[in-house]
């Protein structure tokens, strides 16, 4: 009996002349299947890029050596840790946890009312004489900038916290400073005494507004300048 000889030769083994029926033709056909079906599989896996490894608990940095805005309505340039700095170096003997309660309050109160944080934190050292107080207000009163202080009969404002303090002089610099509204409910007992609204719009104007000193602004302007530093 004539046996017809199988001349049908597997399309990926064609050109070396292998049968599909024979054992190394059933074996490649069996790899080249297998790697037909894992190639696109792998191709579809997603793998996450590469990414730096990040310190989240780093501070955001401040650049030195930018002097603060002297505009009462500009925004603070300094974050709380740099304001804290600067009033140690000037007074390094000062009740830490307290300058840094104080520096982070008055940066959170100024935001609320759109208020240059870094001129009401330098004008908060030169009143209180970077917390050393004088023979009118002391320190049990959260008077910051010496609100309502005139004499021994009438020694200035007092407030229950050192965010209302805080909230206080940011208020009566907002009057000086801006004919904006406030934002935050009134705590600034002399903040209808202030007329025209928005009279001192730089640290300059409040010299002989605010103090009667002429160069109170010039004072408050020296410590802007120093701060640049921190």
């Amino acid at each position: 009996m004539n046996v017809k000889a199988n001349t049908h030769i597997c399309p990926a083994v064609k050109g070396v002349g292998i049968s599909k029926n024979s054992p190394l033709g059933t074996f490649l056909l069996f790899y080249i299947f297998c790697t037909c079906l894992c190639v696109p599989i792998i191709s579809c896996v997603s793998f996450p890029p590469h990414s730096p490894k990040t310190d989240s608990s780093a501070a955001v940095p401040v650049e030195k050596g930018l002097v603060p805005s002297f505009v009462i309505t500009a925004k603070g340039i300094k974050n709380a840790d740099s304001l804290a700095a600067f009033f140690m170096h000037e007074r390094p003997s000062a009740n830490a946890a307290k300058v840094k309660r104080l520096a982070a309050l008055y940066v959170e109160e100024a935001l609320l009312e759109g208020i240059n944080s870094d001129a009401a934190f330098a004008q908060m050292c030169l009143e209180t004489g970077f917390l050393r107080f004088g023979t009118l207000v002391s320190e049990d009163m959260n008077n910051f900038c010496g609100l309502g202080s005139i004499d021994t009969s009438q020694r200035g404002n007092r407030f229950n916290s050192e965010r209302e303090g805080v909230r206080a002089h940011i208020q009566h610099l907002k009057a000086y400073g801006s004919t904006e509204l406030l934002n935050m409910p009134l705590i600034d007992q002399r903040y209808k005494w202030v007329q025209p609204k928005g009279k001192a719009p730089t640290v300059y104007g409040l010299g002989g507004t605010w103090a009667s000193d002429p160069l109170y602004g010039k004072k408050i302007a020296g410590l802007l300048e120093r701060m640049k530093d921190f």
